[in-house]
């Protein structure tokens, strides 16, 4: 079943006509941000080398600026990305002159940019929220702990370390936030225990404490080595 069409996508949209730009130069920068949020998308098209991200990035803006202004959407952090597409434009044709009195085809390509951005779906926008929460409990936990770096306080207190793996994992699983990369670095950090635990015991099993040195009878003249 065919989806909907291109005029009756729900949304806000900025269109961008006559860019000089193939449209496939530009869909190789769009396939990166669709379906992303808009902070995500506008960061990854920040850093992307490609000469079609500038533009992308300007028509982006351009689509967050009329949901505020049109939809009455002035958060960002609760858009995404719902379609983004590149149509084939107008082809400006030249000619280049070649040897022996021939010539060579040029085709300017150009292309229509079109972004669509949409209110995330509610059980989408708890989880982005839940992760928000749990970074700046994080934060706050790294930001105390580099503050202090290890001296005592003013009370005379020990000064608060920086979090572990397993610390932030705990934040997260109560904040009901599954992230694969804390879990991983916290089973890390339990095999590393584990393996330490381990090797503490071969040690004191194969520590012999050594007899002591037979002393010399009284009245019976020491060896000499």
């Amino acid at each position: 079943m065919p989806g909907p069409k291109t005029n009756e996508r729900e949304g806000t949209r900025a269109v961008l006509r006559g860019c000089t730009m193939s449209a496939y130069k530009v869909r190789e920068v769009l396939d990166l941000i669709r379906n992303q949020p808009v902070e995500r998308a506008a960061e990854t098209l920040r850093f992307c080398e490609r000469g079609a991200a500038e533009i992308v990035a300007k028509v982006l803006a351009s689509a967050v600026a009329n949901a505020a202004a049109n939809d009455e959407l002035p958060n960002p952090e609760e858009l995404f990305i719902s379609a983004c597409f590149a149509d084939e434009s107008k082809t400006a044709r030249r000619m280049r002159p070649r040897a022996r009195g021939r010539a060579s085809r040029i085709r300017k390509r150009s292309s229509h940019i079109t972004i669509i951005v949409s209110r995330m779906p509610e059980d989408r926008l708890r989880r982005v929220r839940a992760r928000q929460e749990a970074e700046q409990a994080a934060r706050r936990v790294r930001r105390v702990g580099g503050r202090t770096g290890g001296r005592r306080g003013r009370g005379g207190g020990e000064g608060v370390a920086e979090p572990s793996a397993t610390e932030v994992a705990a934040i997260e699983e109560d904040l009901g936030i599954v992230d694969p990369q804390a879990e991983a670095l916290a089973e890390v950090e339990a095999v590393e225990a584990a393996e330490v635990v381990a090797a503490d015991e071969v040690v004191a099993a194969d520590e012999v404490v050594a007899p002591e040195e037979a002393k010399p009878a009284a009245g019976q003249p020491k060896e000499e080595g």
